[in-house]
């Protein structure tokens, strides 16, 4: 048995996963965002530990006695600040805080090989901004920093009392040199940060340590090996076999993500894409990012007193795809791919008089689909070919969602058995890479197909114009 932790931001999810590669359990605990100020995003880093240990302890017994080897993915970007003692000195910065924007330009002034180094653009979800952010606002924390985790490498240091991270989630502070696949040292003294003050690196599939005793003991197992893991996005390819060259996802998780595996570097910073390691040797990614997907389903159904998601989805198709002019810009947390926009903000515009609550819930699928059409765009403009697309996440139980998916991306999209349990299948199968040496290709297999949506030409047809006037809307409302 093998298990798989995902630290997410709404909440930390458990699986557990046989040696036959099937889904043995699976258990979930709820976490909360604080939102202080305007576009502050924080948690605090001892709700993961609490949350984790409630999942995990929300498992079998009988199966949690079986788990040979533990593998972490998580949230990424987020500055976990540690003093000397290895306690947080402040909550932590998450992905989603749009905080460090001036110092994202303050960054590259500092480093003009910034975009050559890391392969991205310095935006205010990565890492080393919210770094530079604390050293103007709050020197005094500061001076006190001893290390600097992301989100799931502190649970790992509560797991196992060591400071280590991998490669793919380590590629999302813009300290690291991605194409080397080592920190850059150049990138660490622009925010006045050194090497010491950095989690040793490790490729996903590799152990890093093992489960502290008595945390073995409180779990009900042996102090089992605990691999490196990876960021949630590069946890998910490889939990549906995503790991060739091409091979590509759609996940439509709170934030929405188009990943191309890549058998070689390849950055586009000037359209937002972020190019990253991959959680696998000798590999790197592609993605587009999208601060809101799902979350703007979430939303969607407060704002128009709908019992939750499935109420919407079932709204939005009892009305139908491209029933009115309403357009809905999914700009609920700001924006990264192409835009790389902290300030811009969602509305919906072109309503009239027959405006509906349907209209208003077709309008918000619709939206996020226009987003990652102009997502897809800018990683063709990279070189990478996509022919195909695998869903995955919460989002992905809607099939009318992906009908206009497929319509407006115009690729088949398709939905896989278990697609919707995420990043902690991807751990999963890292931890059982590392406790049997077994290959990506026998541990990373993808999952049966259980639906494929082909794109309807006459929807995408019907979808055109709306999506050249939501592209034509970014440009018209940003300056407000």
């Amino acid at each position: 048995m093998f298990l798989g932790v995902d630290i997410g931001t709404s909440g930390v999810k458990a699986v557990l996963l046989g040696a036959d590669g099937a889904l043995a359990g699976q258990a979930t605990a709820p976490l909360d965002v604080s939102r202080q100020h305007p576009l502050w995003s924080e948690q605090a880093p001892q709700d993961w530990w609490t949350a984790t240990q409630a999942a995990v302890l929300a498992l079998p017994a009988e199966l949690r006695r079986q788990v040979r080897a533990i593998g972490l993915a998580g949230q990424m970007h987020g500055a976990t600040l540690l003093g000397a003692d290895d306690r947080p000195l402040r909550p932590a910065i998450l992905w989603n805080d749009g905080r460090s924007f001036a110092e994202c330009a303050e960054l590259e002034a500092a480093e003009p090989c910034s975009r050559e180094i890391t392969g991205n653009l310095a935006m205010p979800g990565f890492t080393a901004p919210k770094l530079a952010w604390v050293r103007h606002h709050e020197p005094e924390i500061f001076a006190q920093v001893r290390k600097v985790l992301l989100p799931k490498d502190y649970v790992r240091l509560c797991m196992t009392g060591d400071h280590a991270s991998d490669l793919s989630d380590s590629a999302g502070t813009l300290w690291l040199d991605v194409g080397l696949r080592d920190w850059s040292d150049a990138m660490l003294a622009a925010t006045g940060l050194a090497r010491a003050q950095m989690p040793r690196l490790f490729e996903g599939s590799e152990a890093t340590g093992t489960l502290r005793p008595e945390v073995a003991a409180a779990w009900g197992m042996d102090p089992v090996p605990v691999a490196a893991g990876a960021g949630d996005n590069a946890a998910g390819a490889v939990g549906v076999g995503v790991i060739g060259d091409g091979d590509a996802l759609l996940s439509l998780g709170t934030s929405g993500v188009i990943f191309v595996a890549t058998r070689d570097f390849r950055p586009n910073p000037a359209r937002a894409v972020h190019a990253f390691c991959h959680c696998l040797p000798a590999t790197w990614h592609q993605m587009s990012v999208h601060l809101s997907a799902a979350s703007c389903v979430d939303w969607a159904a407060r704002f128009l007193g709908l019992d939750g998601p499935a109420a919407l989805f079932g709204l939005a198709e009892a009305t139908g795809a491209a029933a009115g002019e309403e357009l809905f810009l999914p700009y609920l947390s700001g924006e990264r791919t192409p835009h790389n926009d902290a300030h811009v903000r969602g509305a919906f515009l072109r309503a009239d008089n027959e405006t509906d609550a349907g209209r208003l819930a077709v309008a918000v699928l619709e939206g996020v689909a226009f987003a990652h059409a102009d997502g897809l765009d800018a990683l063709r403009e990279a070189g990478t070919r996509i022919e195909r697309l695998s869903v995955i996440g919460g989002g992905s139980r809607s099939r009318f969602w992906g009908t206009i998916l497929a319509a407006v991306l115009g690729v088949p999209l398709d939905y896989l058995e278990g697609g919707e349990v995420g990043p902690a299948l991807g751990a999963a199968r890292l931890a059982r890479m590392a406790a049997t040496g077994a290959s990506a290709a026998e541990a990373c297999t993808r999952p049966p197909v259980r639906e494929t949506v082909m794109p309807d030409p006459a929807l995408a047809e019907r979808l055109a114009p709306k999506l050249a006037r939501f592209r034509a809307a970014y440009a018209a409302i940003r300056s407000l």
